[in-house]
C-alpha cells in the first residue's frame, strides 16, 4: 500500500522514522489488520514496531494523565519521527519476565487465583470465610513462613569469622564494611566488646550478637534500633528476591542460606484453617497445585449457582491458557520461573477476553519456545485478536506466523548501519515474488545430511525426575551435534538443566540477563576494550586508563555514562544526552587522541563488521580475534559500545557463546539459538554449530525450528505431550530415522518440512 495512497482513518501513518538506524521512512499499517514485521536481526524492526509506533502511543496516553501520576509512570521521550496519524492505544505483549516476585504466580498474574479464592469463599466447606481468608498473601497466610511457603535456614559459619572481633571485620557479610554505618551498629550498641574476638562471647553475648530482635538503643546520642545478624540479613537480603539481587549477593545468598518447604504448611502458604476447606474432597492448595488442564476438568464437576458467573470467568481463563499450550503449568507456579515465551503467552490470556476493541497489539517473536504444533495454536490466537476489530502487529521471523498475515512490511537490507530501509511492504504472495532477502528465503528447506557424525562417547542421564520427568535414562552421544525437541512443556530444559547445568566440562549457554550496569557494553563484557585502550595508549603515549569510561578518561559530569539524569520533582526523571560530552562519555583532552585518525568514542561507535576492517590481524591481533568471534555468532551489527541492557534474549546467547568459544573443546548446551534469528541467519547458525563440532566440541541444542533438527546428527524427542502428559522420552535416533518411522508429533512436523513422504 503506497504512502501517497493513505489518507483515510484504516491506516497508521509512519512519516520520516529515525529512531534508531531507521532511514528516514515513511509507510502506512494497515489498521484492524494483522501485519508481520520482517528481515534480519538489527534491521530496525523493533526500533519501528516498538520505539517509534508503540512508544508514541504509550507516550501520548502518558500525557492525559496528571502530573502526579506521570511521576510513577515515566515519561518516555519522543521517538524520532516527523509524523505519526491514527494512532490507537497500543498495548505491548513483550517477552519481559513477570518480574522476580516470589508472592506473584501464574494465578495471581491472571487473576485465576483470585476467582478460585471467591468460588472457596462461597461454597468451601467448612468456610475459612471471605475471599481474603483464602490468600497467602492476606489472611489467608501461614504464619510460619508468612506465606512464602518456604523458609530459610542461615550457616552463620558463613557470616562471620569468629577469630577476629566486630572492629577487625568479623562480619563478612556484603555491605557491611568495617568502617560503614551496620558494624558501626554492632561496634557501638553497647551490647559487647567490639574488640573482643566473637570466639570468646559469652551464650548471651553470642545470642544478642546473632538473634536479637529489633530493640531500640542509643548510637552516638542518636535512638535507632539494634537487630542481630542473623535477623538482620534474613530482613535484608532473604526476605526479597534472589534473582533480582546483585551478582556478589546472590553468590552470598546461595553460599549461606538453605531454602526448604515450610513445615507447618507443607509448602500450601496457607494457614490450617483455610486447608481445612474443601469442594468436592480438594482444598484451595490441592486445586493451584493441579496443572492447569486438570483443574479446568474438574472445575467442570462443579455446578453451584452461587458461583455460577465467576466459575464461568474463571473456566474460560483457564480454557485461555489450555488452548495457548499452557496446560501443562499449575496456578501456584511463581511467576519468575515461567520463561520468556511463557511469560508472553500469560500476558496474552488477560487479553483474549477483554471487551476492547480497536486497540493495536504488538507482539515480540510470539512464537519463541514454541513447537511447530503449538504455533498453529499461536497463530490462531493472533487471528482471534485481529478479528475482534483491533490491530496487530507482530515481529517474527518464523514462516508459519509470517502466512497468516494480511499484510508483510520486511526492513533491511542488512543490519545496523546497513538496514533501516524500507525493503517490501504488501501480501505474502507478492513477498515471495519479490526478490527481497525475506521473499526469497520464505520456503527455504534445509535438507536431512546424508550422513551423520560418529559419536565419541556418551553423557549418561540416568533417573531423571525434576518436575514433570518420568525417571528418564537417555544417553547424549558426544562430538556431534544433538538437538533435544518437544511440545512446550514437555520436559527438554527439565532434563538438560536438571542433569547437565553443574556437570563438569559443560557450558550453558543461555538466554538470561548478563548482570551489569547501563556502562556494560560488548567490548567491556568480551575483554575487547582492554587491547582497544591499549592500542590507543600505545600510539599517543598515554597510559590505557585514559581510554576508560569507567575510569580516568570519564567525562565528569555524566560520569562516563553519556546521559545526564534530572530530577523534576513530581514529574518523573529524565535522561538527556550529556551536554558537556555530547554522550561521547569522554572528556575532551581524550578524545583529541587518535588511533588511525580515530578518536575512542568513534571507535566505540562502529558496529562489529567495521571494527574488524579497522583492527586487522597486523596491527591488533588480539583485538580482531574477538570481533571475528563476534561476527561468526551473528552480531556483527552490534556496536561495540552498546549497552548490554538493550540486547534481546537471542543476542544475549550468542555474545555469551563468542566469549565461550575461546575457552577449547567443551560441551556446550545451547537454549532455542535460533530466537531473533532471521531465516537467512539460520543457515548461518547452522554454520557455526558445525564449526563447533569439528573443532572437537560436542553441542546439545534445544530447539523447535525444523532447519536445526534436520541438520542434527542426533534427536532426543520428549513427550508425547506436555505436563503430566510428556517427561519421556519418545525417540532417539537420526532424523533420518525420525522422518523415516517416527510417529511423533515432532516426526509429523519435521517430515513435512523436508518434504519426504511418510512410510
Amino acid at each position: 500500500m503506497p504512502a501517497e495512497a493513505a489518507d483515510s482513518h484504516d491506516v497508521i501513518q509512519v512519516r520520516g522514522a529515525r529512531e534508531n538506524n531507521l532511514a528516514d521512512i515513511s509507510l502506512d499499517v494497515p489498521k484492524r489488520r494483522l501485519t508481520v514485521f520482517t528481515g534480519v536481526s538489527g534491521s530496525g524492526k523493533s526500533s519501528l514496531v516498538f520505539g517509534t509506533i508503540a512508544a508514541e502511543s504509550q507516550r501520548l496516553i502518558n500525557e492525559t494523565y496528571s502530573a502526579f501520576l506521570q511521576s510513577f509512570m515515566g515519561s518516555p521521550s519522543r521517538p524520532d519521527v516527523d509524523a505519526l496519524h491514527n494512532l490507537s492505544a497500543a498495548i505491548v505483549v513483550d517477552q519481559e519476565r513477570m518480574g522476580a516476585n516470589s508472592r506473584s504466580t501464574l494465578g495471581t498474574a491472571t487473576d485465576a487465583y483470585t476467582m478460585l479464592r471467591i468460588i472457596f469463599s462461597r461454597i468451601g466447606v467448612p468456610s475459612a470465610g471471605s475471599a481474603l481468608a483464602y490468600s497467602f498473601n492476606a489472611e489467608g497466610m501461614c504464619p510460619a513462613c508468612e506465606g512464602l511457603g518456604k523458609v530459610s535456614a542461615i550457616d552463620v559459619e558463613g557470616l562471620v569469622d569468629r577469630d577476629r572481633s566486630i572492629n577487625q571485620g568479623a562480619i563478612m557479610v556484603p555491605n557491611f564494611s568495617v568502617d560503614g554505618w551496620y558494624v558501626k551498629g554492632f561496634a557501638e550498641c553497647g551490647l559487647f566488646d567490639p574488640d573482643k574476638p566473637l570466639r570468646d562471647y559469652t551464650e548471651q553475648e553470642w545470642a544478642d550478637f546473632l538473634y536479637k530482635p529489633a530493640t531500640k538503643v542509643k548510637i552516638n546520642g542518636i535512638n535507632t534500633s539494634y537487630e542481630g545478624l542473623v535477623v538482620k540479613v534474613q530482613r535484608m537480603y532473604l526476605s526479597k528476591e534472589r534473582e533480582s539481587a546483585q551478582p556478589h549477593i546472590r553468590a552470598f545468598i546461595d553460599r549461606v542460606a538453605t531454602f526448604t518447604a515450610c513445615k507447618e504448611c507443607g509448602g500450601t502458604r496457607l494457614k490450617p484453617s483455610v486447608l481445612e476447606s474443601r469442594i468436592a474432597g480438594r482444598n484451595i492448595a490441592e486445586c493451584s497445585a493441579m496443572q492447569v488442564s486438570d483443574l479446568a476438568a474438574f472445575l467442570d464437576e462443579i455446578s453451584a449457582p452461587s458461583v455460577g458467573p465467576v466459575l464461568a470467568n474463571l473456566r474460560g481463563t483457564l480454557d485461555s491458557l489450555v488452548e495457548i499450550g499452557l496446560g501443562y503449568l499449575s496456578l501456584d507456579r511463581e511467576s519468575a520461573t515461567l520463561s520468556g515465551g511463557e511469560a508472553q503467552r500469560v500476558k496474552m490470556v488477560r487479553h483474549l477476553g477483554s471487551s476492547l476493541t480497536d486497540i493495536t497489539y504488538v507482539f515480540d517473536e510470539p512464537t519463541v519456545g514454541l513447537h511447530p504444533h503449538d504455533i498453529q495454536r499461536m497463530n490462531t490466537l493472533l487471528l482471534r485478536l485481529k478479528d475482534k476489530g483491533n490491530t496487530v502487529l507482530v515481529v517474527e521471523h518464523k514462516p508459519e506466523t509470517i502466512a497468516i498475515a494480511d499484510h508483510v512490511v520486511d526492513l533491511g537490507p542488512g543490519a545496523g548501519p546497513d538496514g533501516g530501509h524500507l525493503q517490501f511492504q504488501g501480501t505474502v504472495t507478492e513477498l515471495r515474488a519479490s526478490g527481497t532477502l525475506t521473499g526469497r528465503y520464505l520456503d527455504h528447506k534445509v535438507s536431512l545430511k546424508p550422513q551423520f557424525r560418529e559419536r565419541t562417547g556418551v553423557l549418561e542421564i540416568r533417573g531423571a525426575s525434576l518436575h514433570n520427568l518420568q525417571h528418564v535414562d537417555v544417553d547424549l552421544p558426544l562430538g556431534v551435534l544433538t538437538v533435544v525437541t518437544g511440545v512446550a512443556g514437555s520436559g527438554k530444559s527439565s532434563l538438560l538443566y536438571g542433569s547437565l547445568e553443574h556437570r563438569a566440562g559443560v557450558q550453558v549457554v543461555d538466554q538470561s540477563a548478563i548482570r551489569g550496569s547501563r556502562r556494560s557494553n560488548p567490548a567491556t563484557y568480551t575483554g575487547l576494550l582492554d587491547p582497544v585502550r591499549a592500542a590507543f595508549a600505545k600510539a599517543n603515549g598515554v597510559k590505557p586508563a585514559l581510554f576508560s569510561a569507567n575510569s580516568e578518561g570519564a567525562c565528569p559530569n555524566c560520569k562516563g555514562i553519556g546521559l545526564a539524569y534530572v530530577d523534576l520533582a513530581m514529574m518523573a526523571g529524565v535522561a538527556s544526552v550529556c551536554e558537556q560530552c555530547e554522550g561521547k562519555r569522554f572528556t575532551p583532552q581524550v578524545l583529541e587522541y587518535r588511533l588511525r585518525g580515530r578518536d575512542i568514542s568513534e571507535v566505540l561507535g562502529m558496529p562489529v563488521t567495521a571494527a574488524r576492517e579497522f583492527f586487522t590481524e597486523k596491527t591488533e591481533k588480539a583485538a580482531r580475534t574477538i570481533l571475528d568471534r563476534l561476527d561468526g555468532v551473528g552480531l556483527g551489527y552490534l556496536t561495540l559500545g552498546q549497552p548490554l541492557t538493550t540486547l534481546s534474549g537471542g543476542e544475549r546467547q550468542r555474545l555469551k557463546l563468542a566469549i565461550r568459544m575461546a575457552e577449547g573443546p567443551t560441551t556446550y548446551l545451547l537454549d532455542e539459538p535460533t530466537t531473533g534469528l532471521h531465516l537467512a541467519d539460520v543457515d548461518k547458525l547452522l554454520a557455526l554449530l558445525d564449526r563447533l563440532v569439528d573443532a572437537g566440541n560436542t553441542v546439545i541444542v534445544i530447539e523447535h525450528h525444523q532447519a536445526v533438527m534436520a541438520h542434527a546428527d542426533w534427536i532426543v524427542d520428549l513427550g508425547p505431550g506436555a505436563g503430566h502428559d510428556g517427561g519421556r522420552v519418545v525417540f532417539t535416533g537420526t532424523p533420518a530415522a525420525l522422518v523415516g518411522a517416527g510417529d511423533t508429533l515432532t516426526a509429523r512436523h519435521l517430515r513435512e518440512y523436508v518434504a519426504v513422504p511418510a512410510k
